[in-house]
């Protein structure tokens, strides 16, 4: 009796034992349900990783665009609104431009210390300066500056290496105003005179958002009286070089 029931005792034991086993444990099948699920959360996480890294990319690749875009225009703006031309040596300051697939834009500027470039001229603020459109790297088209000090040649190196204002340009185009037909031209033809205000459009890859500026000029050139020391500017008074004047050696009209 005493036999018997100890060997009851020890399958009860062993059968409690087992099933505290199993439940310490896992199957196979809970593994493998266990291990799809983690895979799933790591291939959720990385995919929303990947999606902010492209987001981030093409957010600062949008603004290295949007920054180059505002820097280019900002520099034709600074050029055009001090366009310099001098009537008795016209020849010098030609105002020269034309659209098509390799546009340019050429003119002489007084130019500030602050300009692309201007440490490499000195003292010489007078320049021609020349923004084209040319072929660059890959099949792309560039918007490049290049300048010389008026009344002299361009150099080999500024002609090799001009300063690069924009790459993957898509879009330049210009229309200049005529104020005697009072309407927008895609051409000029006048290159001895001033337009009294140029209109430029401006678009790179990447960006959709085509730019647009509208830049008054000073359309009036310096005359000749003007440039000649003590020469009469329309009447008595008005001599330049004076000892006695103002305003760079301008005498007002004697109120009388």
């Amino acid at each position: 009796m005493n036999s018997r029931s100890h060997r009851k005792a020890k399958r009860v034991a062993q059968t409690a034992h087992a099933r505290r086993s199993r439940l310490k444990g896992f199957t196979i099948i809970e593994i493998m349900i266990a291990m799809t699920i983690f895979g799933m959360v790591v291939a959720a996480i990385f995919s929303t990783w990947s999606a902010l890294m492209r987001g981030s990319v093409a957010g600062n690749r949008a603004a290295a665009t949007a920054q180059r875009s505002r820097v280019a225009l900002s520099t034709i703006e600074d050029a055009l609104g001090a366009t310099r031309s001098f009537a008795a040596d016209v020849q010098y300051y030609t105002f020269d431009a034309e659209n098509g697939n390799e546009p340019y834009l050429s003119f002489v500027s007084y130019l500030p210390p602050s300009f692309p470039r201007s440490g490499r001229f000195g003292e010489f603020n007078v320049r021609r300066v020349t923004f084209s459109v040319e072929s660059g790297d890959s099949n792309s088209k560039q918007l490049v500056l290049r300048q010389a000090p008026v009344l002299m040649d361009m150099d080999e190196d500024e002609q090799n290496y001009p300063v690069v204002l924009a790459d993957d340009v898509k879009k330049f185009e210009m229309e200049f105003w005529d104020k005697q037909k009072a309407d927008w031209l895609d051409e000029w033809t006048q290159t001895n005179q001033i337009p009294q205000m140029v209109k430029f459009r401006l678009q790179l890859g990447g960006d959709p958002t085509e730019l647009t500026r509208v830049v008054s000029l000073p359309s009036i050139a310096v005359q000749s009286m003007w440039q000649i020391p003590g020469s009469t500017l329309g009447g008595q008074g008005y001599r330049s070089g004076g000892n006695n004047g103002i305003n760079n050696g301008f005498r007002l009209p004697s109120s009388r």
